[in-house]
């Protein structure tokens, strides 16, 4: 069964992009939100196994998705891989407070995205 990942983006081309790779090069399923509110939704209902989230989202920063995913005992466990243009070590200390396991630096290779995954992916 194929590893589920969410990926959250509000930019409707990048996200295209990755969910293209990440089903056809990688194999893996794919969950699409693009804000925070349904992130944090489809988190719950679709048990990803892993999330690639942007940080900046234009209801709730990924930032404070990702904190309301860790508060919550359902979907506490899954690793949330931020990716984000905001380059401020304030907002990379944020990230990691609230549990978020790796912060990508827009704009990350595939390639660099694509091991990070594998990284934090359970097999």
């Amino acid at each position: 069964m194929a590893k589920r990942i969410l990926v959250v983006e509000d930019g409707a081309d990048l996200r295209a992009v990755v969910v293209a790779v990440l089903t056809q090069v990688c194999g893996y399923e794919t969950i699409e939100a693009a804000n925070g509110r349904e992130a944090v939704a489809k988190s719950v209902s679709e048990k990803p196994d892993l999330i690639l989230m942007d940080v900046n989202l234009p209801d709730i920063s990924g930032i404070d998705a990702a904190g309301a995913m860790k508060s919550n005992p359902r979907t506490a466990h899954i690793p949330i891989i931020a990716q984000t243009g905001w380059s401020s070590s304030r907002w990379k200390a944020a990230a990691l407070a609230v549990g978020i396991v790796a912060y990508l630096q827009k704009p990350a290779s595939l390639e660099v995205i694509i091991s990070t995954i594998e990284e934090f992916l359970q097999p």
